[in-house]
């Protein structure tokens, strides 16, 4: 009795989401393989400098882990509640474009995923006090949905840019919740209305 929910949520996604798509498209979601999904994650993982500085933020997702998990690694997911100019591929090693105005980008490399649980990043390119910083979702199913722990790791200092950035990420995770539990998030430009 303890799994039920999470295993109604899980199973009502494979079947009204997957399977569904599945039929119509000849293309479903299938649960990714471990093996290729965590094949480079230990190599290119970063440990935590216990020196520098995170913003952590914590938000129950009242969605299947699936559905949140497919929010935050394919395009048509991070488009819809980050920014609708994104470049993204599931894929260890791929670098995601992120376009918030005209001159304004944030490139990120996927350097761990593992499915329905883990996704991380590597900032290559943003303001450089964003640069070679890791930004980690952790999802855990919960009875109601998922758990997501966000972790944004490696600031140098506490700076307004920090502050700024905090505030956002708080913002965007409203529009994370959103997305996936009503189908509509609030993506830059629309995440601070």
């Amino acid at each position: 009795m303890e799994c039920y929910q999470v295993c109604h949520d899980a199973w009502t996604y494979y079947i009204a989401d997957s399977l569904r798509q599945l039929i119509l498209t000849g293309l479903g979601q299938p649960t990714p393989k471990d093996e290729i999904a965590l094949g480079a994650m230990d190599e290119n993982r970063i440990p935590h400098d216990p020196g520098t500085k995170s913003i952590y933020h914590r938000l129950l997702i009242e969605t299947p882990v699936e559905t949140v998990y497919k929010a935050l690694t394919t395009a048509e997911g991070l488009a819809g509640w980050w920014t609708p100019d994104t470049k993204a591929k599931p894929e260890i090693g791929a670098i995601l474009r992120f376009g918030f105005g005209p001159s304004y980008f944030k490139n990120m490399e996927v350097i761990s995923l593992k499915p329905y649980s883990r996704v991380e990043w590597r900032c290559v390119k943003a303001f450089e006090e964003w640069i070679g910083t890791t930004l980690t979702f952790e999802l855990e199913p919960q009875q109601k949905g998922c758990m997501l722990l966000f972790h944004h790791d490696g600031w140098a200092n506490y700076s307004a840019e920090f502050a700024s950035c905090s505030f956002d990420w708080a913002l965007f995770f409203r529009s994370l919740k959103f997305f996936c539990e009503k189908g509509k998030g609030f993506p830059y430009p629309e995440f601070n209305v």
